[in-house]
């Protein structure tokens, strides 16, 4: 896939593994401290779509997917990004995709991830869950056992 190449040579060791789910969906797993260049190159200069971000508990770490659609060519590139669980800290892409502010608040309410340098990084149901609560979070008390 050429535009997957045209990522691997611009980053080259940046990029820690390369998944192909099929021809059309590809995963890419970066250091969060890469993640702001790697979103930049993907958004402005491949001019991709901003899809969404999913996070997800593992247990051992926090991970985010970062969704980006190529229009043009029907593919879908999702950045991989794993951040400590106990210190789930990482760099709020909002400064570069706008529409990323209200995904980046769900995922802080949901499973506590801090979006460093966010506009307004607040919960959206302030009363709905005590402080310090994350009803994503695997281990959160009263979750059912899955």
């Amino acid at each position: 896939m050429e535009i997957i190449e045209q990522v691997k040579e611009k980053f080259k060791s940046k990029i820690k593994s390369v998944f192909f789910h099929n021809e059309k969906r590809v995963y890419l797993e970066i250091d969060k401290e890469d993640l702001i260049d790697v979103v930049k190159f993907i958004f402005h200069d491949l001019d991709a779509r901003f899809i969404t971000a999913s996070g997800i508990d593992n247990l051992k770490d926090m991970e985010i997917l970062y969704h980006f659609s190529l229009d043009s060519d029907g593919i879908v590139i999702s950045l991989r990004v794993f951040i400590d669980r106990d210190n789930p800290c990482i760099e709020s892409i909002t400064s570069i995709v706008k529409g990323a502010l209200n995904i980046e608040r769900e995922m802080y309410e949901l499973l506590g991830i801090k979006f460093l340098n966010h506009p307004g990084l607040k919960r959206f149901l302030t009363d709905e869950f005590p402080e310090g609560f994350y009803p994503l979070r695997k281990d959160s008390p009263g979750r059912a056992e899955q």
